[in-house]
């Protein structure tokens, strides 16, 4: 038990190192922050190897880690959004770590991409976008071009969806491009880990 934890704990650690490193490696930077990097991957690869509770806390401490190497603050709750909150949903993905796991055990891993791997990376990445798209309209609609502010009136469907939200739905969008290549990645990474390695 004991050799177990300092397991998990060494892994967290790890992931949270190698998160790091490829958050520098940014492929491509936005204007106003976040960017197309594959920092989620070891996220992704930890929860779908250890499950929720690790994922998830991995990803906070990789969130809380990002701010103070990458961040940009403008409010406490921003803050909380955008890093610990965001990077925690990445560890959503552990929901469907005991599909992988059986999918391993059964050896029908491609199987197991397709029911664990891809709703795993979705779900991880649509809440890290959902906490962005929030973080966005909230706290960043101040930085857009004067008179984009208003409403957007959709008169097709009787919709009146501030500017802001829409900006933000927009902007955020570099988080499924990297989640696209994160699951690509993953699609191949976590077969052979999983043959490589003692998989608990």
């Amino acid at each position: 038990m004991r050799n177990e934890r300092l397991r998990i704990t060494l892994e967290i650690a790890l992931t949270i190192a190698l998160a790091v490193v490829l958050s520098l490696l940014t492929l491509f930077h936005m204007p106003q922050g976040g960017g197309i990097s594959l920092a989620m991957l070891p996220l992704f690869v930890l929860a779908l190897r250890r499950g929720f509770f690790v994922g998830t806390t991995g990803g906070l401490l990789y969130g809380v880690l990002d701010a103070m190497i990458n961040g940009y603050v403008v409010h406490p709750i921003q803050y909380v959004l955008d890093y610990p909150a965001a990077f925690a949903l990445v560890g959503l993905a552990g929901l469907f770590a005991p599909i992988w796991r059986r999918a391993v055990k059964s050896g029908s891993m491609r199987s197991g991409v397709w029911a664990a791997l891809l709703p795993g990376v979705v779900i991880g990445a649509a809440g890290r976008y959902a906490m962005h798209v929030v973080s966005g309209a909230v706290y960043f609609s101040e930085y857009m071009p004067e008179g984009q502010k208003a409403w957007i009136l959709s008169t097709q469907y009787n919709l009146y969806v501030p500017r802001a939200w829409a900006y933000s739905v927009v902007y955020n969008l570099y988080v499924p491009v990297a989640a696209a290549a994160c699951l690509a990645a993953i699609a191949l990474i976590m077969p052979a880990l999983s043959r490589a390695a003692d998989y608990r």
